[in-house]
């Protein structure tokens, strides 16, 4: 682990990065304190990810019914039960500017 102030690692960033990029931790001081450390990002991974259940875990087969329409009924019931998020109450602070914004206007 490479340890250096803040101002050596602000001058020389790049060279500190190509470090890391190799595998080495920069801990970064400031007046003698440690405040962060410097270290590389592991690659993303470059094989596609499978498409399916994962091995090992159950499947589930979805019924022919859950692709029918709704009836009716349930679709009322769910229309008015999707109305929105209420809005919140206006908090009395924000009456308290609007008063002040009316008058000095």
């Amino acid at each position: 682990m490479i340890e250096v102030n803040i101002f050596e690692i602000k001058a020389k960033l790049s060279e500190y990065l190509d470090r890391v990029s190799k595998g080495e931790t920069v801990l970064i001081y400031k007046h003698n304190k440690p405040v962060a450390e410097l270290r590389g990002v592991p690659e993303r991974q470059s094989t596609p990810r499978p498409i399916g259940p994962l091995p090992g875990r159950p499947a589930f087969k979805l019924p022919p019914s859950f692709f029918e329409p709704l009836s009716e009924k349930d679709l009322q019931l769910w229309e008015e039960n999707s109305g929105g998020m209420p809005e919140p109450p206006a908090s009395k602070r924000d009456g308290r500017r609007r008063a002040k914004r009316s008058k000095t206007q």
